[in-house]
């Protein structure tokens, strides 16, 4: 598992930006006119959310071009042409339908456009034309054009960019035009498609990235421009290029052989992991081999009887759930310290009193020998006196609930406690097998690591395919997780984290169980004493089966509540009088729950928060800058 994790700590992921925009495609359609200057035309096919205003800035530099004209903005959605309206006025936001063309605060050349999606999201078609004057240098032999139409400031990721410049006039020769583009990632193809036009594609485009087109064509399709020199450029961008060129290959070549040892490494990893996957399955095969799931001596449909008088309610949930580690948490700790509590009142350690439909639990006794043996009922005995702040040893309900949780800490070490002292009374009475319990949770490690690390080999596989990358050594790999998952599932399903002895009584809580659930539908002369079902409520609760046995007590016995005084079998009378199983078990249930969570950081409900952050705050303002360089 560790070689695994390491190799893929070598593998750089795809960078991807969230973001609430992306571009669908971009297109460039450049015409160059004879007086050297360039008109654009950019299509735009964008996704847009929670975003007002959209806009493009350009550096104001009179060494690259001379001014920016003729803007327009014009709405393409749909196949509707719907041209937007022209404002004069600068503003950080634009209406619907309005833009702007001229320079902002900064004294950059701006072309802004509301699209009024503040609070939704849209896929949207623009198009935004633009002159650029001098755009293009005439010198002696040629003229250039030298435009970087995406910029490393371009915030947004475009599955396309496709571009068409188009020259004054026809050369005689495609020859006669020489093209470079520039681009970070390598990715992208450009041509003299024609004796006057010029194509380039690139696809993905990576915000952050930039798309550069740099041009030679005949000096005399010029007539005149602001831009250039009486001076030869055709020999000066030819060194320029073939160097850049040069440096390409070699991050292409780099780049490449880069993808190969990590490929070669990553297989051979895979492969020597898979020989231990085989010698693992193997081993565990063995195992199960030898492994014997132990059975109860007697099959137990319905037990009519206490398993054992002196056993905790955590001790039995842990039997009956096989599961001697674990059940500390969430639902199952409140359902503990709910049957703890009335089997403190059964043993008149503590009292119930309702009055006005509020519980008070009053303390008896504030030191109990009995609970010396019972570890865990008498920390939670400990927890309850703790939660009691006045002098007269009593709380009500919802008291209770209030100190549990805003006491996360006590909470958690009660978990831990009443974990460990009931996991350790079962080995005491050996009703727990250690060995068995430590094997299964071994296990249950393995296979928790395994569910994780079968998606991500798919994943490693997908990546390496996806780059045209060797992968032969990841699938046998995967073949042999699936097979050691299933294998190790097997094994645990047959450890035994319980003795013989425990599985006698697991059987015997199974049959209780299931009487306690059906007892209604069977002969009457087979229901116990009633006064045998005031312990019996006790285990009905930490079982979460308390208001289904509530329900058949009165069926069966129709006066069941007019039999009982206030003095006779107190637990009975609170369970029978009060909505205890549901609102007070629940409750307590939903408290541990909820300090639990919270203490642990495994979720729950969402707190009022306090310091405020705008780290992932949605702007209405995205911003797209174009650079470019002479």
């Amino acid at each position: 598992m560790i070689a695994i994790i390491t190799i893929m700590t070598m593998v750089k992921p795809v960078q991807a930006t969230s973001s609430d925009l992306r571009i669908n495609h971009l297109d460039f359609q450049v015409q160059i006119n004879v007086d050297g200057s360039m008109k654009v035309t950019e299509k735009w096919n964008i996704k847009i959310n929670d975003t007002n205003t959209l806009y493009k800035t350009f550096q104001t530099d009179k060494s690259k071009y001379t001014e920016i004209t003729n803007v327009e903005v014009t709405d393409l959605t749909e196949g509707f042409n719907k041209p937007l309206r022209p404002t004069n006025q600068w503003s950080y936001h634009l209406p619907q339908g309005n833009y702007y063309g001229g320079l902002n605060q900064d004294n950059q050349f701006e072309i802004a456009w509301g699209v009024g999606l503040e609070n939704r999201t849209a896929t949207k078609v623009y198009e935004i034309a633009y002159l650029v004057k001098d755009a293009v240098a005439k010198y002696n032999d040629y003229a250039e054009l030298y435009w970087q139409f995406v910029g490393k400031d371009f915030e947004i990721d475009a599955k396309n960019i496709t571009g068409t410049i188009t020259l004054p006039n026809h050369v005689a020769s495609k020859d006669d035009i020489k093209v470079w583009g520039h681009t970070e990632d390598l990715n992208g193809e450009i041509y003299a498609t024609d004796t006057n036009k010029i194509e380039f594609h690139l696809e993905p485009f990576r915000a952050g990235r930039y798309v550069e087109i740099r041009t030679l064509f005949p000096s005399q399709m010029i007539e005149n421009t602001k831009r250039g020199g009486n001076t030869e450029r055709l020999e000066t961008v030819i060194q320029e290029e073939t160097t850049w060129a040069n440096q390409a290959n070699n991050r292409r070549k780099m780049k490449e052989t880069t993808k190969q040892i990590l490929a070669i490494t990553i297989n051979i990893g895979a492969i020597i992991l898979t020989i231990f996957c085989i010698k693992s399955i193997l081993k565990t095969r063995k195992k199960i081999k030898t492994s014997k799931k132990l059975k109860p001596t007697f099959e137990i449909q319905y037990f009519r009887e206490m398993p054992r008088e002196e056993a905790t309610p955590a001790e039995a949930l842990k039997v009956l759930k096989q599961q001697l580690n674990g059940v500390n948490h969430s639902i199952w700790l409140g359902n503990i310290v709910s049957a703890t509590l009335l089997n403190l009142s059964i043993k008149k350690i503590i009292d119930f009193e309702v009055q006005d439909k509020i519980i008070t639990i009053q303390i008896l006794k504030q030191n109990s020998e009995e609970l010396e043996k019972q570890k865990d009922e008498k920390a939670i005995f400990e927890f309850l006196k703790k939660a009691i702040k006045n002098g007269d040893g009593k709380i009500t309900m919802k008291q209770l609930e209030k100190y549990i949780r805003k006491s996360q800490t006590e909470v958690l070490k009660l978990g831990t406690q009443i974990d460990t002292f009931a996991e350790q009374s079962l080995y005491e009475k050996e009703l727990g097998d250690k060995e068995g319990n430590k094997q299964k949770n071994e296990l249950t490690v393995y296979i928790i690591l395994l569910a994780i690390m079968i998606p991500i080999m798919i994943g490693i596989f997908v990546m390496l395919a996806t780059f045209s990358m060797m992968a032969f050594g990841i699938i046998p790999l995967g073949i042999a997780m699936i097979i050691q998952l299933i294998m190790y599932c097997i094994q645990s399903s047959k450890t035994n984290v319980l003795t013989k002895q425990g599985i006698d009584e697991q059987a015997k809580w199974k049959g209780l169980k299931k009487y306690m659930e059906d007892f209604s539908m069977l002969d009457k002369r087979e229901v116990p004493e009633i006064v045998i079902w005031e312990k019996f409520l006790v285990y009905a609760t930490v079982f979460g089966i308390a208001d289904k046995v509530l329900k058949q007590l009165k069926i069966v016995y129709p006066n069941l509540e007019e039999q009982f005084g206030r003095n006779h079998y107190g637990t009975m009378y609170l369970m029978l009088n009060t909505n205890f199983s549901s609102s007070f078990s629940n409750a307590i249930s939903t408290s541990m729950s909820t300090a639990y969570s919270s203490a642990t950081g495994g979720g729950g409900g969402f707190s009022g928060g306090g310091r405020r952050s705008d780290g992932g705050r949605r702007w209405w303002r995205r911003k797209i800058k174009s650079v470019f360089q002479t």
